[in-house]
């Protein structure tokens, strides 16, 4: 069983990445146009993959909770490559702050520039701060501003850090800040070409107080995200940490 659906999960990894190269190709030109193209091309894109896992693979998709709306920053666990797809889908405007490297990919690049997204360097603390604050000050508008506090995909049951970015923002330019749970690396694993059957649950939560000091802001964050987390992957058997 388990060689076929490994078989299903790389006849699913080609399907994504020819649909990625359809939709990039064919909205391009209205995407350099329109910002509003550019959302079209993303969450259709979005959809496509969404569909494509669960009529190769079996990878259903439950969404839980009120989407977020309006000028937001989402902060969200990050498993897989699947989490960013499905905030791409529920999320009307959504933009992201991601690694500076991924500018450099040509679709990837391409269409996170039209989003307006931010880039960051990885690595300098400081440096990384300031550079995502000056990317995002060049588009001012209405979005759903998707960040990773631990900066990086994290496999489930693995501890990492939660950083000060999503705080630093709301803080700054005066954001509300709507948490983002998910047990996706059960089905999805990051560094592996398996993709699992079963249901993949992505759930927003509450907003965090406004009142919090960084350090709190922080604290509150990485306690309700891991706390929600766990308890998704409780659902679909993880033992937990």
């Amino acid at each position: 069983m388990i060689v076929i659906q490994f078989i299903l999960s790389l006849i699913f990894i080609v399907s994504m990445y020819l649909s990625m190269v359809l939709f990039a190709v064919l909205g391009a030109i209205p995407t350099l146009l329109s910002r509003r193209a550019t959302y079209w091309v993303v969450r259709n894109f979005a959809g496509s993959v969404i569909w494509l896992a669960w009529a190769i693979c079996g990878l259903k998709v439950e969404q839980r909770g009120k989407i977020p709306t309006g000028n937001v920053v989402v902060a969200s666990k990050h498993q897989s490559f699947f989490d960013v797809i499905l905030h791409a889908y529920y999320l009307k405007n959504v933009n992201y702050v991601m690694k500076q490297e991924l500018t450099y990919f040509p679709i990837i690049g391409f269409y996170g520039k039209r989003l307006g997204t931010a880039p960051v360097r990885r690595g300098q603390k400081a440096k990384a701060v300031s550079q995502m604050m000056a990317g995002l000050q060049k588009y001012h508008g209405d979005t759903q501003l998707v960040i990773y506090p631990q900066g990086t995909r994290v496999a489930p049951g693995v501890e990492m850090p939660y950083k000060v970015g999503a705080a630093v923002i709301c803080q700054r330019m005066d954001r509300r800040c709507v948490l983002a749970a998910t047990n996706v690396g059960m089905f999805w694993p990051k560094h592996s070409l398996l993709r699992k059957r079963g249901t993949v649950i992505l759930e927003y939560l509450d907003e965090v107080p406004t009142n919090l000091e960084t350090k709190e802001f922080v604290n509150y964050m990485q306690e309700k995200i891991e706390k929600a987390s766990d308890r998704l992957m409780a659902e679909v058997g993880f033992p937990g940490k």
